[in-house]
């Protein structure tokens, strides 16, 4: 006879909206995303934390949701690359610079290199080449030879600020002319 995995309870704020559910207690972060909630932005690549495609933000931080099971993010927001886009479906600077740089090829990979860049402009809305190499150092892509992606996290930097001059927000202390 064959026990049965123990059932936890998990609640957790997925892109803004509160979402409880009851997985197995050894339910990985990515599988409860993908299988359990039906979010398929996130990709599993490696399953070991080595690629980057998993990446999520857990409280603002990025993680990589394939080492991380679904219990520890009870009470946690999580973000996903779905959650990125504004409510009327604008994207997300970075988002929009993977479009305007071409920083993708087969897709794999960009939801982690979106998802991680994001939170990397948060800390660094002002990045030199080189940080934007430091910023996707993490994240492995097979296709694109990373020269789109890290355009992209250039560009991403230029849309957020022109964004927020236009919303009228004070520039930032250090800001670059």
């Amino acid at each position: 006879m064959s026990e049965q995995e123990q059932q936890v309870e998990v609640r957790v704020r997925v892109n803004g909206v509160t979402r409880e559910l009851t997985v197995p207690s050894r339910r990985l972060l990515s599988d409860a995303l993908r299988h359990d909630l039906r979010m398929t932005g996130t990709h599993v690549g490696c399953e070991h934390g080595v690629c980057g495609a998993c990446t999520v933000l857990l409280d603002g931080e990025p993680v990589r949701s394939c080492l991380m099971l679904a219990a520890s993010a009870d009470g946690h927001e999580v973000t996903t690359v779905e959650g990125l886009a504004e409510p009327d479906g604008t994207l997300h600077p970075v988002q929009q610079a993977f479009v305007d740089c071409h920083g993708l090829q087969c897709g794999f990979c960009t939801p982690g290199f979106v998802t991680t860049i994001a939170a990397y402009l948060r800390e660094n809305p002002h990045p030199t080449e080189e940080d934007a190499t430091d910023a996707i150092a993490g994240n492995l892509c097979r296709c694109t030879g990373y020269q789109g992606i890290r355009k992209a996290v250039l560009r991403a930097a230029e849309l957020q600020a022109e964004r927020a001059a236009a919303d009228g927000e004070p520039a930032e202390e250090g800001e670059r002319a």
